[in-house]
């Protein structure tokens, strides 16, 4: 009896090593879906591990950075061993369909919902086991358990609390539902799992050059249970034979207790089992985020196909069939006038197409797209073949701007190692009276939105004497939020004395200018100054968001929220109302709607305004 006792008091040391070494467990199996081995995971299940930076959200740093949570220490019972670590690697759909759903309140929930500790009668029948056998034990191993247990348990108790106050009822109940049906479909292959954990630690503890029995039994099992569990995602995948094999595994898992009793040593192997977790998770995580920025800024294959294949097309026809009709319409200022700047084909088609379709007046509108040189034939000829209906259209090439090169300084342009944020396209909005002489209103596009809705109204809002429409980005509560401070530098006296660091941002995307106050108020001659100052000392990050920030500063209307959303290209948890409500729905962030690294779930919004059975796009092998 005595010795029982004391092998029990050595399994709950063991049981609060693995509570150590869970939350690793649960990170270090969602990090496996990033490998090649993946498992029926979308990349929209990739981007909701969510590695985001707080530093600069619209470019290639928009993808946020969740650390490790502090392992936390809870007391298992022996008999939950089996399920004590149980966490789901479908968390990204139970989040999806919740929408509202926190990994930290998912994580906690987990926890408890791992312990059989709350109103259980097992749970009291092992409290007086332990209060007994401690008291006839080691006092001081007792008094520091109880006050492990008790400081983890207020401290869970606290975070859930605090999560569930800050969630509607109805998403909480709608979370727990859903937690407690994937608990139930994925049982057997979490306590398989599990199994490989222990298996692997006991394996850690025997000797290097041990060739026991035990030893390769355990290797077998672990290999065995492994290949049962395979590609299953719920336990209805599994095969018969793999509960044979895990009910093997257990057995194994019985002989390696008794043959390794000695928790001191189980510890530090589990210990540093959890340290080598982590350095993984951080190498992984620099990977996957180099990974990101290298595919967002890489031109895919196919894409590169279609331009030269239009380029050649474009140099094969005579000089007057390169012309576009209705030219006579693109200096009338009673028309809608839109400009979107790009040098990407397909981004260009899908934002005259959706404008084009959702207009309930289509022939009044005049789009206006300017390019770069390289680009400026394969879009012409891509425009030339699709015209845009009962819409004008115009394709401009930024060499033709002969004023520019005495205007836009190349010499200062922002250093910056992503090409984007220092090019002439990037910077040229803000050129737009001069690009555009006679008009008066223009609506500017990046090129990775969609237009869902008739946009006539915009034209009537009232600008009040301000130059520029956009929609804010303030709200603490919106993952848009952006502070002045997030990409200016306020320590900087010349900065300090001009901006107020609270004052609210905007966002760039869709925005209504009135160019007849602009060239009053000679914006143009004032950004030239900010830039000239920014090439001096760093007074800004790169990009033209900060630039226009301190240009339209105090020069901007707040625009209803409703006519541009953003976040579909970094925020796998939008809500699809949300989406639909909008006009315009924005693909800001590094995970561009044309890209395999797109969030699933948003890819519809684009696609159906590219006609995927063209010619051209067959032949490049540009698929839905």
């Amino acid at each position: 009896m005595k010795l029982f006792r004391r092998c029990q008091r050595i399994l709950i040391l063991v049981l609060l090593c693995v509570s150590v070494f869970a939350p690793v467990v649960f990170v270090s199996q969602r990090l496996k879906n990033l490998t090649p081995n993946w498992r029926n995971e979308s990349i929209e299940d990739l981007s909701n591990i969510k590695y985001r930076t707080d530093s600069v959200k619209l470019s290639v740093e928009q993808e946020s950075n969740e650390g490790l949570k502090e392992p936390r220490k809870v007391l298992y019972e022996d008999t939950d061993l089996l399920s004590a670590v149980n966490y789901t690697l479908k968390k990204d759909h139970v989040d999806k369909e919740s929408g509202n759903v926190g990994d930290a309140t998912d994580m906690l929930e987990r926890t408890t919902n791992g312990t059989k500790y709350e109103s259980n009668e097992g749970d009291k029948k092992l409290q007086q086991r332990q209060v007994s056998s401690m008291s006839r034990g080691k006092k001081q191993l007792n008094k520091q358990d109880q006050n492990v247990h008790s400081q983890s348990r207020k401290v869970i108790d606290e975070r859930i609390r605090r999560k569930k106050d800050a969630r509607p009822n109805h998403a909480v109940q709608h979370d727990q539902n859903a937690h407690s049906k994937l608990q139930k479909v994925t049982k057997k292959i979490n306590e398989m799992k599990d199994q490989v954990i222990r298996a692997k630690a006991y394996l850690s503890s025997a000797p290097p050059s041990s060739k026991s029995s035990l030893v390769k039994e355990l290797k077998l099992q672990i290999k065995e249970v492994e290949r049962a569990i395979g590609g299953a995602t719920k336990d209805s995948d599994l095969s018969r034979s793999a509960l044979q094999r895990m009910r093997k595994m257990e057995s194994s898992l019985s002989k390696a207790r008794r043959t390794y009793p000695d928790c001191s040593s189980m510890s530090k192997k589990l210990r540093a089992m959890t340290q080598n977790a982590e350095e993984q998770i951080q190498s992984q995580k620099k990977q996957v985020s180099f990974l990101f920025s290298l595919a967002s800024s890489t031109t895919p294959k196919g894409l590169h196909c279609l331009s030269m294949q239009l380029t050649a097309e474009y140099f094969a026809l005579a000089p007057k069939d390169r012309q576009f009709p209705n030219q006579q319409k693109l200096h009338d200022p009673k028309l809608y006038h839109y400009a979107v700047f790009s040098d990407n084909v397909l981004a260009c088609t899908v934002v005259v197409n959706s404008t084009v379709s959702a207009a309930l007046k289509p022939e009044k509108i005049v789009f206006h797209v300017v390019t770069d040189a390289l680009n400026f034939p394969a879009i012409s000829m891509w425009f030339l073949l699709n015209p845009p209906g009962k819409a004008t259209i115009q394709v401009q090439s930024i060499d033709g701007f002969e004023w520019l090169s005495t205007k836009y300084n190349t010499r200062l342009r922002q250093n910056s190692s992503d090409p984007r944020y220092s090019s002439e396209l990037n910077h040229l909005r803000f050129y737009l009276p001069d690009i555009f002489p006679a008009l008066n209103k223009i609506v500017l596009f990046d090129h990775d939105v969609v237009v869902q809705k008739d946009l006539s109204r915009l034209w009537s809002v009232d600008m009040k004497g301000k130059v520029n429409g956009a929609v804010e980005t303030c709200r603490e509560s919106e993952t848009s939020f952006l502070r002045m401070d997030t990409f200016i530098n306020f320590s900087d006296p010349f900065v300090a004395k001009r901006f107020d660091a609270n004052a609210c941002t905007w966002a760039f995307g869709m925005n209504l200018f009135d160019l007849q106050e602009w060239r009053r108020k000679d914006l143009t001659t004032l950004y030239d100054k900010y830039l000239k100052s920014g090439y001096k000392r760093p007074l800004w990050v790169a990009g033209s968001l900060p630039l226009g920030w301190i240009t339209f500063y105090n020069q901007t209307v707040a625009l209803d929220r409703r006519w541009h959303i953003l976040g579909l290209g970094y925020n796998s948890g939008m809500v699809r109302a949300d989406i639909d409500r909008a006009a315009v729905i924005h693909y800001d962030g590094i995970m561009k709607p044309w890209l395999d690294i797109a969030i699933a779930r948003y890819k519809d919004y684009w696609r159906k305004y590219v006609n995927y059975d063209d010619s051209y796009l067959q032949r490049c092998n540009i698929h839905a």
